[in-house]
Protein backbone atom coordinates (compact mmCIF):
# COMPACT_ATOMS: atom_id res chain seq x y z
CA UNK A 1 0.00 0.00 0.00
CA UNK A 2 1.26 3.20 -1.14
CA UNK A 3 2.03 5.98 1.35
CA UNK A 4 -1.28 8.18 0.51
CA UNK A 5 -3.76 5.47 1.01
CA UNK A 6 -3.57 5.22 4.96
CA UNK A 7 -3.64 9.05 4.40
CA UNK A 8 -6.94 8.43 2.86
CA UNK A 9 -8.41 6.49 4.91
CA UNK A 10 -7.51 8.46 7.62
CA UNK A 11 -10.23 11.22 6.18
CA UNK A 12 -7.47 13.35 4.24
CA UNK A 13 -9.35 14.49 1.03
CA UNK A 14 -5.78 14.50 -0.86
CA UNK A 15 -5.02 17.47 -2.80
CA UNK A 16 -7.06 20.47 -2.71
CA UNK A 17 -7.84 22.62 -6.06
CA UNK A 18 -5.69 25.63 -5.76
CA UNK A 19 -7.43 29.35 -5.76
CA UNK A 20 -8.65 30.64 -8.87
CA UNK A 21 -7.51 34.35 -9.54
CA UNK A 22 -10.24 36.36 -11.33
CA UNK A 23 -7.36 37.68 -13.46
CA UNK A 24 -7.58 34.88 -15.59
CA UNK A 25 -11.68 34.87 -15.84
CA UNK A 26 -12.87 35.98 -19.41
CA UNK A 27 -13.59 39.91 -20.11
CA UNK A 28 -17.49 39.55 -19.66
CA UNK A 29 -16.93 37.73 -15.90
CA UNK A 30 -14.69 40.40 -14.93
CA UNK A 31 -17.05 42.95 -15.50
CA UNK A 32 -19.84 41.48 -14.21
CA UNK A 33 -17.68 40.79 -10.92
CA UNK A 34 -16.46 44.21 -10.81
CA UNK A 35 -20.22 45.52 -11.33
CA UNK A 36 -21.23 43.04 -8.13
CA UNK A 37 -18.21 44.74 -6.06
CA UNK A 38 -19.31 48.24 -6.56
CA UNK A 39 -23.30 47.61 -6.14
CA UNK A 40 -22.05 46.16 -2.47
CA UNK A 41 -20.22 49.00 -1.58
CA UNK A 42 -22.84 51.27 -3.05
CA UNK A 43 -25.46 49.81 -0.75
CA UNK A 44 -23.01 50.10 2.19
CA UNK A 45 -22.36 53.77 1.48
CA UNK A 46 -25.77 54.66 1.65
CA UNK A 47 -25.91 52.55 4.44
CA UNK A 48 -23.36 54.68 6.11
CA UNK A 49 -24.57 57.85 4.88
CA UNK A 50 -28.03 57.04 6.18
CA UNK A 51 -26.48 56.07 9.41
CA UNK A 52 -23.91 58.81 9.84
CA UNK A 53 -25.99 61.71 8.95
CA UNK A 54 -29.02 60.52 11.65
CA UNK A 55 -26.01 59.94 13.86
CA UNK A 56 -24.80 64.15 13.49
CA UNK A 57 -28.20 65.14 13.35
CA UNK A 58 -30.04 62.83 16.23
CA UNK A 59 -26.71 63.84 18.91
CA UNK A 60 -26.57 67.56 18.42
CA UNK A 61 -30.67 67.77 19.46
CA UNK A 62 -31.20 64.38 21.62
CA UNK A 63 -30.68 65.12 25.37
CA UNK A 64 -31.73 63.12 28.45
CA UNK A 65 -34.70 65.55 29.38
CA UNK A 66 -36.49 64.24 25.79
CA UNK A 67 -35.91 60.44 26.86
CA UNK A 68 -37.33 60.97 30.29
CA UNK A 69 -40.23 63.74 29.91
CA UNK A 70 -43.58 63.24 28.86
CA UNK A 71 -44.91 65.26 25.07
CA UNK A 72 -47.37 67.62 25.66
CA UNK A 73 -50.40 68.75 23.65
CA UNK A 74 -49.19 72.53 22.31
CA UNK A 75 -49.10 74.29 19.03
CA UNK A 76 -45.28 74.71 18.88
CA UNK A 77 -43.88 71.08 19.95
CA UNK A 78 -40.63 72.36 19.91
CA UNK A 79 -41.54 74.11 23.48
CA UNK A 80 -43.68 71.07 24.87
CA UNK A 81 -41.66 68.22 26.54
CA UNK A 82 -40.28 65.23 25.11
CA UNK A 83 -41.23 61.89 23.25
CA UNK A 84 -41.24 59.33 26.51
CA UNK A 85 -44.76 58.43 25.63
CA UNK A 86 -43.96 57.03 22.17
CA UNK A 87 -40.76 55.31 23.24
CA UNK A 88 -42.98 53.37 25.79
CA UNK A 89 -45.81 53.28 22.85
CA UNK A 90 -42.97 51.79 20.14
CA UNK A 91 -41.93 49.16 23.17
CA UNK A 92 -45.62 47.94 23.66
CA UNK A 93 -46.29 47.52 19.90
CA UNK A 94 -43.25 45.53 19.92
CA UNK A 95 -43.95 43.20 22.45
CA UNK A 96 -47.93 42.91 20.99
CA UNK A 97 -46.74 41.91 17.78
CA UNK A 98 -44.05 39.72 18.66
CA UNK A 99 -46.31 37.96 21.34
CA UNK A 100 -48.77 37.24 18.33
CA UNK A 101 -46.34 36.81 15.13
CA UNK A 102 -44.04 34.31 17.31
CA UNK A 103 -46.23 31.42 17.88
CA UNK A 104 -48.37 31.93 14.91
CA UNK A 105 -45.37 32.18 12.42
CA UNK A 106 -43.66 28.83 13.64
CA UNK A 107 -47.00 26.89 14.52
CA UNK A 108 -47.36 27.98 10.40
CA UNK A 109 -43.95 27.32 9.80
CA UNK A 110 -43.90 23.69 11.00
CA UNK A 111 -47.03 23.02 10.04
CA UNK A 112 -46.00 23.71 6.40
CA UNK A 113 -42.85 21.45 6.67
CA UNK A 114 -43.94 18.36 8.75
CA UNK A 115 -47.30 17.93 7.80
CA UNK A 116 -48.28 19.95 4.56
CA UNK A 117 -51.37 17.68 4.41
CA UNK A 118 -53.80 17.84 2.55
CA UNK A 119 -51.65 19.81 0.02
CA UNK A 120 -54.08 22.52 -1.40
CA UNK A 121 -54.44 23.35 2.37
CA UNK A 122 -50.64 24.19 2.22
CA UNK A 123 -50.50 25.52 -0.62
CA UNK A 124 -53.32 28.06 -0.26
CA UNK A 125 -51.66 29.02 3.21
CA UNK A 126 -48.09 29.69 1.30
CA UNK A 127 -50.01 31.87 -0.66
CA UNK A 128 -52.02 33.74 2.14
CA UNK A 129 -48.32 34.30 3.59
CA UNK A 130 -46.64 35.55 0.28
CA UNK A 131 -49.82 37.80 -0.20
CA UNK A 132 -49.43 39.38 3.29
CA UNK A 133 -45.91 39.66 2.81
CA UNK A 134 -46.71 41.78 -0.52
CA UNK A 135 -49.37 43.79 0.93
CA UNK A 136 -48.22 47.72 1.89
CA UNK A 137 -48.88 48.37 5.47
CA UNK A 138 -51.62 50.80 4.88
CA UNK A 139 -53.47 48.73 2.87
CA UNK A 140 -53.62 46.30 6.15
CA UNK A 141 -53.97 49.42 8.10
CA UNK A 142 -57.46 50.43 6.55
CA UNK A 143 -58.50 46.90 6.44
CA UNK A 144 -57.55 46.41 10.51
CA UNK A 145 -59.71 49.60 11.16
CA UNK A 146 -62.52 48.33 8.81
CA UNK A 147 -62.66 44.98 11.22
CA UNK A 148 -62.26 46.75 14.31
CA UNK A 149 -64.53 48.97 13.94
CA UNK A 150 -67.58 46.58 14.17
CA UNK A 151 -69.24 45.86 17.18
CA UNK A 152 -67.92 42.37 17.63
CA UNK A 153 -64.79 43.48 18.64
CA UNK A 154 -65.65 46.63 21.05
CA UNK A 155 -63.79 44.69 23.81
CA UNK A 156 -60.55 45.31 22.23
CA UNK A 157 -61.22 49.46 22.12
CA UNK A 158 -63.93 51.45 23.63
CA UNK A 159 -67.28 52.31 22.53
CA UNK A 160 -68.60 55.67 21.93
CA UNK A 161 -72.28 57.68 22.32
CA UNK A 162 -74.64 55.99 20.48
CA UNK A 163 -72.52 52.18 20.23
CA UNK A 164 -69.92 53.68 17.81
CA UNK A 165 -66.97 51.22 18.00
CA UNK A 166 -63.46 53.67 17.58
CA UNK A 167 -61.66 50.46 16.73
CA UNK A 168 -58.42 51.87 17.48
CA UNK A 169 -56.09 50.65 20.45
CA UNK A 170 -53.08 49.42 21.22
CA UNK A 171 -54.52 45.43 21.36
CA UNK A 172 -55.99 46.52 17.18
CA UNK A 173 -52.84 47.93 16.05
CA UNK A 174 -50.82 45.14 17.69
CA UNK A 175 -53.37 42.45 16.19
CA UNK A 176 -52.49 44.05 12.43
CA UNK A 177 -49.00 44.95 13.02
CA UNK A 178 -47.74 41.32 13.51
CA UNK A 179 -48.72 40.31 10.03
CA UNK A 180 -45.89 41.75 8.90
CA UNK A 181 -43.37 40.30 11.54
CA UNK A 182 -45.28 36.94 10.35
CA UNK A 183 -43.24 36.22 6.60
CA UNK A 184 -39.76 36.53 8.69
CA UNK A 185 -40.89 34.51 11.22
CA UNK A 186 -42.73 31.89 9.07
CA UNK A 187 -39.48 31.87 6.28
CA UNK A 188 -36.96 31.65 8.75
CA UNK A 189 -38.34 28.73 10.79
CA UNK A 190 -39.21 26.67 7.38
CA UNK A 191 -35.39 27.21 6.25
CA UNK A 192 -34.03 25.81 9.77
CA UNK A 193 -36.38 23.10 9.57
CA UNK A 194 -35.58 22.00 5.91
CA UNK A 195 -31.65 22.01 7.06
CA UNK A 196 -32.56 19.54 8.98
CA UNK A 197 -31.59 15.86 7.26
CA UNK A 198 -34.23 13.66 7.43
CA UNK A 199 -32.28 10.86 8.55
CA UNK A 200 -32.33 13.30 12.19
CA UNK A 201 -36.75 12.72 12.54
CA UNK A 202 -35.73 8.59 11.20
CA UNK A 203 -33.27 8.03 14.24
CA UNK A 204 -36.45 9.64 16.44
CA UNK A 205 -38.64 7.84 14.83
CA UNK A 206 -36.74 4.17 15.42
CA UNK A 207 -36.52 5.45 19.59
CA UNK A 208 -40.48 5.17 19.78
CA UNK A 209 -41.00 8.64 19.43
CA UNK A 210 -44.23 9.73 17.97
CA UNK A 211 -44.27 12.74 15.34
CA UNK A 212 -45.42 15.43 17.86
CA UNK A 213 -42.98 14.33 20.38
CA UNK A 214 -40.08 14.61 17.75
CA UNK A 215 -41.13 18.10 16.27
CA UNK A 216 -41.42 18.88 20.22
CA UNK A 217 -38.01 17.23 21.24
CA UNK A 218 -35.62 17.52 18.24
CA UNK A 219 -36.76 19.94 15.87
CA UNK A 220 -37.45 22.82 17.56
CA UNK A 221 -34.17 23.07 20.09
CA UNK A 222 -32.50 22.66 17.27
CA UNK A 223 -34.40 25.25 14.98
CA UNK A 224 -34.46 28.09 17.83
CA UNK A 225 -31.75 30.34 16.20
CA UNK A 226 -33.82 30.25 13.18
CA UNK A 227 -36.88 31.34 14.96
CA UNK A 228 -34.57 33.86 16.84
CA UNK A 229 -33.47 35.26 13.65
CA UNK A 230 -36.79 35.66 11.84
CA UNK A 231 -38.68 37.16 15.45
CA UNK A 232 -35.74 39.97 15.21
CA UNK A 233 -36.33 40.78 11.72
CA UNK A 234 -39.52 40.80 12.14
CA UNK A 235 -39.56 43.45 15.40
CA UNK A 236 -37.41 45.31 13.26
CA UNK A 237 -40.51 45.85 10.96
CA UNK A 238 -42.63 46.80 13.44
CA UNK A 239 -41.17 49.34 15.34
CA UNK A 240 -39.99 51.21 11.91
CA UNK A 241 -44.27 51.00 10.77
CA UNK A 242 -46.16 54.52 10.85
CA UNK A 243 -49.28 53.52 8.65
CA UNK A 244 -50.79 51.09 11.02
CA UNK A 245 -49.92 53.15 14.12
CA UNK A 246 -51.29 56.34 12.42
CA UNK A 247 -54.60 54.23 11.48
CA UNK A 248 -55.44 51.88 14.46
CA UNK A 249 -53.57 53.67 17.23
CA UNK A 250 -54.51 56.95 16.92
CA UNK A 251 -50.81 58.98 16.59
CA UNK A 252 -51.79 60.79 19.82
CA UNK A 253 -49.07 62.48 21.75
CA UNK A 254 -49.81 60.82 25.23
CA UNK A 255 -50.68 57.26 25.79
CA UNK A 256 -54.57 57.82 26.40
CA UNK A 257 -56.14 54.65 28.41
CA UNK A 258 -59.83 54.49 28.57
CA UNK A 259 -61.70 52.82 31.69
CA UNK A 260 -61.96 49.02 32.76
CA UNK A 261 -59.52 46.67 32.28
CA UNK A 262 -56.09 46.60 30.07
CA UNK A 263 -57.08 49.92 29.87
CA UNK A 264 -53.73 51.22 28.77
CA UNK A 265 -54.18 48.31 25.66
CA UNK A 266 -57.34 49.69 25.13
CA UNK A 267 -56.60 53.22 24.66
CA UNK A 268 -54.85 55.20 22.36
CA UNK A 269 -51.03 56.65 21.79
CA UNK A 270 -48.32 56.95 19.58
CA UNK A 271 -45.26 55.45 18.46
CA UNK A 272 -41.67 57.20 17.41
CA UNK A 273 -42.44 57.07 14.04
CA UNK A 274 -45.95 59.00 14.49
CA UNK A 275 -44.11 60.76 16.41
CA UNK A 276 -40.69 61.57 13.95
CA UNK A 277 -43.97 61.87 11.13
CA UNK A 278 -45.63 64.31 13.00
CA UNK A 279 -42.46 66.55 14.24
CA UNK A 280 -40.72 66.35 11.24
CA UNK A 281 -41.40 69.34 7.95
CA UNK A 282 -44.05 67.29 6.52
CA UNK A 283 -46.33 67.00 9.97
CA UNK A 284 -47.71 69.51 11.98
CA UNK A 285 -45.56 69.60 15.25
CA UNK A 286 -43.60 72.71 13.86
CA UNK A 287 -40.08 70.69 15.95
CA UNK A 288 -37.96 68.76 13.22
CA UNK A 289 -35.01 69.18 15.99
CA UNK A 290 -36.98 66.65 18.19
CA UNK A 291 -37.93 64.64 14.90
CA UNK A 292 -33.87 64.65 14.37
CA UNK A 293 -33.76 63.54 17.82
CA UNK A 294 -36.62 60.61 17.74
CA UNK A 295 -35.62 59.50 14.50
CA UNK A 296 -32.04 58.38 16.13
CA UNK A 297 -33.64 57.31 18.65
CA UNK A 298 -35.39 54.82 16.47
CA UNK A 299 -32.41 54.10 14.33
CA UNK A 300 -30.41 53.69 17.02
CA UNK A 301 -33.62 50.21 17.87
CA UNK A 302 -33.68 48.75 14.82
CA UNK A 303 -29.79 48.80 14.61
CA UNK A 304 -29.60 47.07 17.88
CA UNK A 305 -32.33 44.38 16.70
CA UNK A 306 -30.30 44.35 13.42
CA UNK A 307 -27.22 43.68 16.01
CA UNK A 308 -28.77 41.11 17.75
CA UNK A 309 -29.63 39.50 14.24
CA UNK A 310 -25.91 38.64 13.26
CA UNK A 311 -25.11 38.03 17.10
CA UNK A 312 -28.28 35.25 16.70
CA UNK A 313 -26.58 34.08 13.13
CA UNK A 314 -23.07 33.98 14.18
CA UNK A 315 -23.64 32.23 17.38
CA UNK A 316 -25.63 29.04 15.70
CA UNK A 317 -24.36 26.41 17.03
CA UNK A 318 -22.61 24.06 13.82
CA UNK A 319 -24.51 21.09 14.19
CA UNK A 320 -23.05 17.81 13.03
CA UNK A 321 -26.01 15.71 10.65
CA UNK A 322 -23.55 13.15 9.19
CA UNK A 323 -24.46 9.84 9.88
Amino acid sequence: MSVEAPNRALGDAGPTRPMESSATWPRADRVGLGLAWAAGMLLCVVAGAIVLYMLFRGLQYLSFELLVTRPEVANDQSRSGGFLDPIIGTLMLTVLGTIIAAPLGVAAAVWLSEYGRPSWLARLVESGIEVVAGTPSIVLAIFGLLIFSQPLFAFLSFTAEGNAVFGRSFLAAGAMISLIALPFVVGATREALNAIPSHVREASYALGKTKAATIRRVLLPAVRPGIGTGTALGMGRIAGDTAIPIALLGATLQLQAVDGPLGTLRGTGGTLTTYVYGNSPAGEGNAPEKAYAAAFVLLLVVVLLNFGVDLISRRRQVTSWTR
